[in-house]
């Protein structure tokens, strides 16, 4: 018998505020984006009363926190409602400081929202059951034989984003997470940086015989850092519960966590009777009034979406689907390309060509030396008279790559490289010809293959000028010059 699986997945992502959830501690990305801060952040060391939850400490609402929640939730088609408030989640862990986290179950600040995800060609809907907000708990770390809990990332403020059950596929979640990342990056209000824990995931799934509409018991495999640890614990899944279902044994509804390095889940609870947290109201924070004003002044200052941006840049651009992919992803990226298209267009140039060069030259360097658009020191203005430089034949492209890498180490503009260095294109038939023929002379069995009808080897030669010259001739003038030479005219 064969299996369909049904999946649904919390989303945790930590949010960009410059203080924690209740209190004025400074969070860790704040300082890591702070040029001033150097060197590593002691453990524990931001932290206050409030955050270590000592007797007598009271906890006020991050209003930032909330407007970004909000966002977030507009941004997913949520609808506000006008009243939220905070629970106590009640349990024990060493990584907890209080014994509770303030959290959200009953009241959200968001709730009933949806994301369009494509899968394979076709579109599905994901429903967005609530977007809520809490707070972060500790780090455990486990180091030779002893458990070491920093208290830096406990109360920073953590959205939760939790869908209904409507994944249907492990590509589908792969989708939707990816899509999910993408906007809140585009918001601004997570980095969604794995790598730094920004961003965690739960997922539940069951199984239940294809074209059923009845669902299976409920597996929740908890803590999961990485894509790559979401997707592989659901492929897991779906082959270790269709194996015990296929065997005629139960599949138990039970919490599991995920073995990074053997790759399999393991039993860590039972959740045949439901957990009990005993929530209860936050006593020490009043309910949430969300005025329409407010939220309408939100949905103002919203980004234009990554779909809609997409759709645009290929219309208005006239891209191909894959390029507008490419330079939409990131916004940062988007808005790079944008400004260097607006700096091309008046010098003449083509989109399609300034896309080129940042999705091929530029985003190699980037990757070479593992920079962030935003920060490169070639500027979208920078980037247009290079390739203006290059279009117009003052350099040519290969020296145009070069170019491009000086400029991105030293911060000079492309025209001052190019004086400075003498890489002005060489298009004078008459100096060229002196190259070409020290060429020839030089490659005695390149000429006879050619002569003898292998033509090919012309690119071999051409390449020698090239070499001899350092990039600079100009290969169309140098193949017109070996060709008259080699046929003898």
């Amino acid at each position: 018998m064969e299996y369909e699986p049904t999946i649904g997945i919390e989303t945790h992502a930590q949010l960009l505020t410059k203080s924690k959830m209740f209190c004025r501690c400074a969070t860790l990305s704040s300082l890591q984006q702070d040029d001033s801060s150097q060197g590593a952040i002691a453990p524990n060391s931001l932290v206050c009363p409030v955050c270590l939850g000592m007797p007598g400490a009271l906890p006020v609402i991050n209003g930032t926190a909330v407007e970004q929640v909000i966002m977030a939730g507009l941004a997913l088609n949520c609808q506000i409602p006008e009243i939220s408030r905070f629970d106590r989640k009640n349990y024990h862990y060493p990584d907890l400081v209080k014994g509770y986290q303030i959290s959200q179950l009953h009241l959200p600040l968001c709730r009933d929202g949806w994301v369009d995800i494509e899968v394979n060609g076709l579109g599905q809907r994901i429903g967005i059951h609530d977007v809520h907000l809490e707070e972060d708990t500790g780090k455990l770390m486990h180091i030779h034989g002893h458990s070491l809990i920093d208290y830096n990332r406990s109360g920073i403020a953590l959205m939760e984003i939790v869908t209904e059950a409507d994944l249907t596929s492990v590509a589908g979640a792969r989708e939707y997470v990816l899509k999910l990342r993408r906007i809140l990056r585009y918001l601004g209000v997570s980095s969604g940086n794995m790598e730094e824990g920004a961003m965690r995931f739960e997922a539940n799934i069951s199984l239940h015989p294809a074209g059923s509409a009845t669902r299976g018991k409920r597996v929740e495999v908890k803590n999961l850092n990485s894509f790559k640890a979401l997707l592989r614990s659901l492929e897991y899944e779906i082959e270790r519960q269709s194996t015990l279902l296929r065997e005629g044994r139960a599949v138990l509804r039970e919490t599991r966590g995920w073995n990074e390095t053997n790759e399999v889940t393991f039993s860590q609870r039972s959740k045949e009777m439901a957990d009990d947290y005993r929530y209860f109201p936050e006593p020490d924070l009043p309910p949430l009034v969300i005025a329409r004003e407010c939220v309408e002044r939100i949905r103002a200052q919203l980004p234009e979406l990554p779909d809609i941006r997409y759709r645009r840049i290929v219309d208005e651009y006239q891209l191909s689907s894959y390029d507008a992919r490419l330079l939409t992803d990131e916004r940062t990226v988007a808005d790079y390309f944008e400004q260097a298209a607006a700096e091309g267009r008046s010098r003449g140039l083509s989109p399609k060509t300034v896309s080129n060069w940042i999705t091929g030259e530029l985003f190699r360097l980037l990757h070479a030396r593992d920079a962030d658009i935003g920060k490169n020191p070639v500027s979208p203005k920078e980037l247009a008279e290079l390739i203006a430089l290059v279009e117009t034949g003052a350099v040519t492209g290969t020296t145009g790559k070069r170019v491009l890498e000086a400029m991105f180490d030293s911060g000079r503009s492309a025209r001052d490289i190019v004086e400075q260095e003498g890489l002005t294109q060489i298009s004078d038939a008459q100096q060229l010809s002196a190259v070409v023929d020290q060429v020839l002379s030089a490659n005695p069995d390149a000429v006879s293959q050619f002569r003898a009808g292998k033509e090919t080897v012309l690119r071999f030669l051409v390449g020698q000028v090239m070499r001899a010259t350092r990039g600079k001739a100009n290969p169309e003038l140098v193949t017109t010059l070996l060709q008259e030479r080699l046929k003898g005219s």
